[in-house]
């Protein structure tokens, strides 16, 4: 995987304040988090990282701050604006040469399934697995060739195999699997019910008598 360089600041302020001030600076606040050093929290440029965001692959980042030595890292964690889906806080977690580390992994199906020819549709379950490995083996995403999936079948976390790479999730789960198209029910017709006239009701009580 290639390694991309960010530049990064360190933040001195980290109230909601300094945060409002910086989004409208075109920065993002974030935090560094790793089992080997201190949470660190810094400031990093929108532009350079929305497409390492807004992107399905998977990105090993190395953060350039004054004063330290380059700090190896991925995102672990992205807050968006509810509204406008800005980039307003991201988790990054720091990464060891030689310890492995858990992650999840976007999947990507290449190709197009025998079944669809047989009129079935392919359903992407799973988007992306959980995987451990070293941070060297961190794979961008998941290719999965779906061309022999056919009508009825489905592909598990148990059929894939990568080198060097473990996966995590349970083996039965189904990662993408071709089915038949659904048919929706037609409407059942109103049944007509007669109508039937209620009985007259005929009073049970004393006739009342003639007056003369």
């Amino acid at each position: 995987m290639e390694k991309i360089i960010i530049e990064a600041k360190k933040r001195e302020k980290i109230n909601k304040t300094s945060r409002s001030t910086l989004r409208r600076e075109g920065k993002v606040p974030a935090i560094f988090y790793s089992k080997h050093h201190d949470p660190l929290a810094i400031e990093l440029s929108e532009r350079a990282i929305h497409p390492l965001v807004f992107t399905a692959k998977t990105h090993l980042i190395s953060l350039k701050i004054d004063g330290l030595a380059e700090l190896d890292c991925i995102i672990k964690d992205v807050q968006f604006d509810p509204t406008t889906e800005a980039i307003v806080h991201l988790d990054l977690l720091g990464l060891k040469k030689g310890e492995k580390i858990q992650i999840e992994i976007p999947v990507q199906l290449l190709g197009i399934p025998i079944g669809i020819k047989e009129g079935g549709v392919l359903q992407h379950v799973m988007h992306k697995v959980e995987v451990e490995c070293l941070p060297t083996d961190i794979p961008e995403h998941l290719e999965i060739d779906v061309t022999n999936l056919k009508l009825g079948n489905a592909i598990h976390i148990s059929d894939l195999k990568y080198d060097n790479v473990t996966l995590l999730n349970n083996p039965e789960s189904i990662i993408a699997t071709v089915t038949h198209p659904k048919v929706e029910k037609e409407a059942t017709p109103a049944v007509e019910t007669e109508v039937v006239a209620e009985p007259e009701i005929i009073s049970k009580g004393k006739p009342q008598e003639k007056e003369d």
